[in-house]
């Protein structure tokens, strides 16, 4: 622990953590004793940073209880297609799936940072939305929508963002045909 940290740990009268959360600050208040479940979902470690693996049923009420316990701010919604990825590191329990939402949330009162990693099956790509919980979600979850093609139930307007509302497909599918447009050169003695 560095020397700053230290002194806030002991200016606030708690204990440092001792990892967990990727960031200096204290444990998650609902940690289960063999560190294999965080607010009561299936817990991975990835570069020292805590991913939670919370299903697309829990996924609302986990998102709850993180905003209770002090996440207040939701950095980052995206996505993510492995359809042609072998070999993903899941915990015991959680099937892989083609699609996956990854949000990073932090509690910047205790300086604790989580990821959370939903499982999104092809055949039903849709997950809840975060934006009763955190409305600055709301453009995120439009781009994956855009981009992806997860739907979002019960957000307020899931629209395109950044394709033309006629477009079709999602450019960031991985079986998204690659396109052309053809550029059109002037000739040399054209000038």
């Amino acid at each position: 622990m560095s020397e700053a940290n230290a002194v806030r740990a002991s200016a606030s009268h708690e204990q440092p953590a001792q990892g967990g959360d990727g960031v200096r600050g204290r444990e998650a208040s609902d940690e289960s004793a063999d560190d294999t479940m965080l607010y009561d979902c299936p817990r991975s470690d990835s570069r020292g940073q805590s991913v939670i693996h919370p299903s697309r049923e829990t996924y609302v009420a986990t998102m709850k209880s993180l905003l209770d316990d002090g996440y207040t701010m939701c950095v980052d919604l995206t996505a993510v297609d492995y359809s042609e990825a072998d070999g993903r590191e899941l915990p015991d329990g959680i099937g892989p799936e083609r699609f996956e939402v990854v949000v990073n949330v932090l509690d910047m009162s205790a300086a604790r940072r989580l990821r959370l990693r939903v499982q999104v099956p092809a055949g039903n790509a849709e997950v809840p939305s975060l934006f009763d919980l955190h409305p600055g979600t709301e453009a995120m979850e439009r781009e994956v929508f855009d981009m992806f093609g997860i739907s979002f139930p019960g957000h307020p307007d899931l629209t395109r963002i950044l394709m033309p509302e006629d477009w079709e497909g999602h450019p960031l599918r991985k079986d998204y045909a690659i396109g052309e447009i053809p550029v059109q050169f002037k000739a040399v003695g054209e000038r």
